[in-house]
């Protein structure tokens, strides 16, 4: 069988490191933030280009206290996309603001800077473009339109740890951006884990006290905050992994290559393509298929793991019925949803397997 993700083999590779870590914050006693959590803001800051970070227990609370940086809440609007998983949809709701959603790109399906015009509002306070499967959006595009209405963006950059547009890293381009360290991301912790990174001194501030119920110091509550700190094991433990993400993402990539090689001469299936301003870091490899439904069946026959991201976009999930939306609204997501197929990939696959995968869906395809 080949595993669609295999965590036991990635913890296998860096163990001795791993549990050395663990150990040290274990005898130091500092089990929620302290030094090790402190020690990895700053790397992680620097990994990013960007002058503060403030590591949180999610992705999805690094987005909630981004927007609550900015002030947000009842009666504003934020846009994003539909395209995406339903935390960053959320995290908009967790403010009382109104998700508003414009649809993706064919190609790269992140969100199409052409249509943000037409969406942005008087009551618009934020837009979050998501920076899809490990690839960026398209960021100066989306900053013209917004910097021309005022308006701040925020990087959803939960999948995208170390990818780049023309050269800058992801986070470093908005006013702010967030990250998860869910275990299976480029980036995992062993639990949860998510960081905020932003240049901006005043809202790293905001977003460090709204993490540790809106202290100041201990027992000053100036903001109504949060218990959103990471753990000291967690920060330890990503200390350790990120000294080794470049040379996971080397190996993605490369993963990546090989697969869209394998692929490119078939009708029946479309790989994903790096825009060619871009670093894609392949946290998902995701391809589009005509038919997913057969190729899915013939894949778990043949023992092979693979994921779906995601086959319900936002706007038409039942949790969110309330915002009115109804299908046809956005077919380029819809369209997506219907036909995206997740193949394994992670650092630790053989050339074998990803000849073994690739075989079979070009196998299925062809038969079809």
């Amino acid at each position: 069988m080949i595993p669609f993700l295999d965590l036991k083999e990635q913890y296998a590779s860096i163990k001795d490191e791993i549990d050395a870590a663990v150990l040290h914050v274990l005898a130091s006693a500092q089990y929620v933030l302290g030094e090790e959590v402190a020690q990895f803001e700053r790397e992680f800051a620097a990994y990013c280009s960007t002058e503060h970070a403030v590591a949180v227990n999610s992705g999805t609370s690094a987005l909630h206290l981004a927007l609550l940086a900015l002030g947000i809440g009842p009666g504003d609007e934020v846009i994003t996309v539909p395209f995406t998983f339903v935390a960053t949809v959320s995290a908009i709701c967790y403010t009382g603001a109104q998700p508003v959603f414009v649809d993706v790109e064919p190609v790269t399906l992140t969100m199409d800077a052409a249509q943000l015009e037409a969406a942005i509002t008087s009551r618009t306070k934020a837009i979050i473009p998501v920076h899809l499967y490990g690839q960026m959006a398209d960021m100066d595009a989306i900053k013209a339109v917004a910097d021309f209405h005022g308006v701040p963006v925020i990087e959803d950059a939960c999948q995208a740890h170390g990818a780049e547009y023309k050269g800058r890293p992801a986070g470093s381009i908005g006013v702010s951006g967030c990250f998860s360290f869910y275990p299976g991301k480029n980036l995992g912790a062993c639990g949860e884990g998510g960081i905020f990174v932003t240049s901006n001194d005043s809202h790293a501030r905001t977003v460090r006290m709204l993490r540790d119920w809106g202290q100041e110091r201990r027992y000053h509550h100036v903001l109504k905050g949060f218990n959103y700190r990471m753990d000291g094991i967690q920060g330890a433990i990503l200390r350790v992994k990120l000294r080794h993400l470049n040379k996971w993402t080397q190996s993605r990539r490369a993963h990546a290559a090989r697969y869209s090689a394998l692929l490119a001469g078939s009708n029946d299936v479309r790989a994903p393509l790096e825009a060619a301003d871009r670093r894609h870091v392949y946290h998902i490899y995701a391809i589009q298929s005509r038919d997913r439904e057969y190729l899915q069946r013939a894949l778990a026959i043949q023992g092979i793991q693979f994921g779906l991201h995601y086959p319900i976009p936002v706007h038409l999930q039942k949790a969110h019925a309330d915002l009115g939306y109804t299908p046809g609204d956005f077919p380029r997501s819809e369209s997506a949803a219907r036909s995206v197929l997740s193949l394994p990939i992670y650092p630790e696959m053989t050339t074998r397997q990803i000849e073994e995968v690739a075989s079979a869906v070009e196998q299925e395809a062809h038969v079809h």
